[in-house]
């Protein structure tokens, strides 16, 4: 499995969510795991290996179920097959209203000609044949792949009205046997619902568009003249800067790709990424990130990280996947969309035949209403339910700066009834400040050991001795260096000497003081201690206090001393606190946790990793340790604990509207198709019914992107 890849393909031609559900049954028909297919998105994505089925093969069957496999993901996000500026679809529409209005004003005008059997066909035939063209090629192709979707219903309706009224108007029965309007209506409602559905949909994945317009489309490269060895400037495009290359970015310029400052200063607005909008310092040896903007002067920057590995890149990546992944509460809908259109089918045909065979209502009275029948129902909106809500519910935890990896895990997040903080560099700012130290070695040696280990380790309390330590003392050159999860940092000098340098439980046979923050032992012996001080975060005591108003327990879990732990719990308002615990015992009390409760678990650190990975929801920070950022489900981009309230109350709200969601679409298709099989319903109002229902279910879903939470 180690050459397994995720494949992404970009797929246009998705009209409704059951096209999605037919790519997922052939996919996965192909031996394809983890699938996921995006109505939204218009993308599906896969695990693939050499032992499938060749990705060509897997394209060309994609494309013959009635889809289009398509490179650029920019163009597939703004649906750009335009003429004039109006897309395919509107054009549709339009010639379809053009043609339908006089059919509608037949009804009700006294123009003879308006009434004319062949005038109205003729009215009645372009706007048949468009929307055979439209639903009927979708349709042909949801047969073909087992998952029938709602454009089998429009076009039976659509078709039964048609051929019904062709059959009248070639034998001369009379005006009561034609109902072209009936036809052209039900598929010009149907495009007009369509188009609004279309637009609506692309507004639920705004963020990923507003995420990719954040990188420019140019980048000032630096090459040297072989010449002169004088540096010009040349534009090109962003994707055409390699790792290594330089460029040159300034004030006012969005800083094209990852990158390490290699001249110049100046002040970068990181809001984009962080969320905060003080502008960051840049000067010769800082990181910036591509896609923000440089305010302030003028830096040569060289790339570090390009393509897909930006950081940017990243998260676009971390918002698809979790808006592609779905929570157990859509596999209801899942399930039901893929019968629910065999089961409108049967019940039309029982339809027409109760009404004409039972209640002897006529031929025309039966066909009538078991086209409503067939319009008015709606799988569509079922499907739509989830994904649209996910993908709103996302998209703006993304904009607010926190990235959650998943449906499943927004589903999880907002039932979160306990939230479990680390206690240094997550409640506390991890900017440390060494109060004291004391050695039995020369103060320099000492220093010379503690910055030699400390470089090396990712914890806060390590950056910030090394912080403070650099500047007057050269590290001991150590080799064999391994950070131990939870104890420290080891390392052996050229001469065979084993240093360590961590917490008490290093040094807890050697002394009673417990009180010390570093310990440092010398081929296993003590030989120094230091004090250090910490500030709490700022935002600390109101996410805890937001936290406790919405009756969602807090507990302090961490590796510190007992006196230091409980200060930080009591100065903040956590009642409950674990000092002095291991990875391993914080890993057991977040088990027993789990037992009966959905707990959070928020850390920063190496050894936070596994209680992360434990928890329900393991929460990270951004200035964490790569290792925790990935054992987390949600990261908080903005490094803000405030972050923390938003983002349950954005899971709370996003599968709350989920549920209404799926409520409406139930509750709609319950009481409409027995209406409508009841004979009380004309095709042409179920077919704005119907349309309505779409739109009902994704503006409430937009409902998110402002709603207070």
């Amino acid at each position: 499995m180690s050459n397994e890849q995720l494949v992404r393909l970009n797929v246009e031609g998705m009209t409704c969510s059951n096209c999605a559900l037919g790519i997922r049954k052939y996919l996965e028909k192909q031996g394809l795991e983890d699938v996921s297919v995006s109505f939204p998105n218009s993308e599906a994505a896969f695990k693939f290996n050499g032992s499938h089925v060749p990705l060509n093969q897997i394209v060309s069957g994609i494309e013959q179920l009635g889809f289009k496999v398509v490179d650029d993901t920019e163009a597939l996000a703004e649906g750009k097959s335009y003429l004039f500026g109006w897309s395919a679809l509107g054009w549709k529409l339009f010639i379809c209203v053009l043609f339908t209005i006089p059919l509608l004003l037949a009804m009700v005008l006294p123009y003879p000609i308006l009434k004319e059997p062949t005038v109205q066909f003729l009215l009645c035939l372009p706007v048949y044949l468009i929307g055979a063209a439209h639903f009927g090629k979708s349709a042909f192709h949801s047969l073909r792949s087992g998952i029938l979707n709602m454009d089998v219903l429009i076009i039976m309706g659509a078709s039964a009205a048609f051929f019904y009224s062709l059959a009248g108007y070639a034998l001369s029965l009379g005006e009561k046997y034609l109902f072209w309007e009936t036809s052209a209506t039900i598929i010009t409602l149907v495009l007009l619902g369509n188009l609004i559905e279309h637009r609506a949909v692309k507004r639920t994945t705004s963020a990923i568009k507003e995420l990719l317009r954040l990188q420019p489309d140019k980048a000032k490269r630096i090459k040297v003249n072989e010449l002169t060895n004088e540096e010009v400037l040349e534009e090109v495009d962003t994707k055409d800067i390699r790792v290594g290359e330089r460029f040159l970015v300034r004030t006012g310029d969005k800083i094209p790709v990852d990158g390490k400052v290699i001249w110049g200063e100046g002040a970068a607005n990181e809001a984009m990424m962080t969320g905060e909008s003080l502008l960051m310092d840049k000067k010769e040896g800082a990181e910036v990130i591509g896609g923000t903007i440089l305010e302030l002067g003028t830096l040569k920057v060289e790339a570090t990280h390009v393509g897909k590995d930006s950081a940017l890149a990243k998260i676009i990546e971390m918002v698809k996947n979790a808006q592609n992944n779905q929570p157990p509460i859509h596999k209801l809908a899942d399930k039901i969309s893929a019968v629910f259109v065999p089961i409108v089918l049967l019940i039309a045909v029982i339809t027409f035949l109760v009404w004409f065979y039972i209640l002897d209502s006529g031929l025309q009275h039966a066909l009538l209403t078991s086209v409503a029948v067939l319009v008015i129902a709606c799988p569509c909106a079922m499907g739509l339910a989830t994904p649209t809500a996910l993908a709103v519910g996302i998209g703006r935890a993304a904009r607010s700066g926190i990235l959650v990896k998943g449906g499943d895990t927004l589903e999880t997040f907002g039932k979160a009834d306990i939230v479990v903080f680390d206690k240094t560099g997550t409640l506390t700012t991890g900017m440390f400040s060494i109060d004291k130290m004391k050695s039995d070695l020369p103060e320099q040696q000492f220093k010379a050991i503690l910055l030699g280990l400390e470089w090396y380790s990712t914890h806060p309390l390590a950056r910030s001795i090394v912080r403070s330590l650099e500047v007057d003392s050269e590290p001991l050159v150590l080799s064999e260096v391994q950070e131990l999860k939870g104890l420290g940092v080891m390392g052996k000098d050229d001469y065979g000497n084993t240093y360590m340098v961590g917490s008490y439980n290093i040094a807890a046979e050697f002394t009673d003081e417990k009180d010390h923050t570093i310990y440092v032992l010398k081929n296993g012996q003590l030989v120094g201690w230091v004090d250090m001080n910490d500030s709490l975060r700022p935002d600390a005591s109101q996410c805890v206090t937001n936290l406790n108003k919405n009756n969602i327990k807090t507990i302090l879990l961490s590796g510190d001393q007992e006196d230091k732990t409980e200060y930080i719990a009591r100065k903040i308002g956590i009642e409950k606190y674990y000092a002095n615990k291991l990875p391993q015992q914080k890993l057991d009390i977040i088990a027993e946790l789990n037992d009966k409760n959905t707990t959070v678990m928020v850390g920063d650190g190496i050894n936070d990793a596994p209680a992360l990975t434990q928890a329900s929801i393991g929460v990270s920070l951004s200035s964490a340790s790569q290792v925790a950022i990935e054992a987390a489900d949600v990261v908080l981009l903005n490094s803000n604990l405030r972050s923390v309230n938003e983002g349950i109350g954005i899971a709370k709200h996003t599968i709350r509207t989920v549920k209404q969601n799926l409520f409406w679409a139930f509750i709609y298709n319950i009481i409409a198709i027995p209406i409508a099989a009841m004979g009380l319903l004309n095709p042409m109002i179920a077919a704005a019914a119907m349309a309505l229902s779409d739109v009902f279910v994704i503006g409430n879903s937009l409902r998110l992107r402002n709603k207070k939470v």
